[in-house]
């Protein structure tokens, strides 16, 4: 069966944050006279939202602080809002893609640990070619993922079945996302974690390239999508 939408996750999947990211944390660190973090170490430090993404850049004395892990966000949401545009893009054949997956009536929604606010901004700024919907990015009052209640609202903001949704992401707070939300679930390889991390928390399909991830949609309306492993 056709999948009639698609859901994406953002920062690693649609759009290449981590410099930006880490720029911020790494504002953060030297707040507190701390070192900074290189910034590849970002890509496990991000994907679970800001006040896990402070408890992890902390020496675990401080990050277990409350006070101080508040401070943190502030600090990182206030240099964030500075910089979240220096080197944030689109990844490579993420445009091509949306056009693509557009012209063949599927919808695109976009769901994000993100903080709410950020998620809608960097859409709007740097996807707005496209229309998304829903966009959610973290929201007080709502599970975060990998919590299936945001996905599942997107499910019902759509009027579809979770089965008629594609999941598509770069981290295993995805994956679990999408298998407890009853999605479909591909791993994307171009962003902040590894194969084996998607595969060891529900990744059904893994692909390398934004047209990799177009053709195997493709398929999927042409009832082949399990040919995605073999080519």
């Amino acid at each position: 069966m056709p999948y009639q939408a698609v859901l994406f996750d953002l920062d690693g999947t649609l759009l290449d944050t981590l410099q930006d990211l880490a720029d911020a944390g790494n504002k953060v660190l030297e707040s507190k006279g701390l070192k900074p973090h290189p910034v590849d170490a970002y890509r496990y430090f991000v994907g679970s939202g800001v006040r896990h993404l402070m408890e992890r850049i902390l020496p675990r004395a401080l990050g277990e602080d409350e006070k101080i892990v508040d401070e943190a966000v502030l600090v990182f949401n206030r240099e964030y809002a500075k910089n979240w545009q220096e080197h944030t893009r689109p990844y490579r054949g993420i445009p091509e893609l949306l056009d693509r997956l557009h012209g063949k009536g599927c919808k695109l929604s976009i769901l994000s640990n993100k903080p709410h606010d950020f998620t809608l901004l960097l859409v709007r700024e740097l996807l707005g070619s496209w229309n998304f919907y829903p966009v959610f990015g973290q929201r007080d009052g709502v599970p975060k993922k990998p919590h299936p209640a945001p996905a599942l609202e997107v499910a019902r903001k759509l009027d579809m079945s979770p089965a008629d949704i594609l999941y598509v992401g770069d981290t295993g707070v995805d994956m679990r996302t999408a298998q407890q939300a009853g999605m479909d679930a591909v791993g994307v390889l171009w962003g902040f974690r590894d194969a084996e991390e998607l595969m060891a928390t529900g990744a059904e399909w893994l692909v390398q390239t934004p047209e990799e991830l177009a053709d195997f949609i493709e398929k999927s309306h042409k009832g082949e999508k399990d040919q995605v492993d073999a080519d």
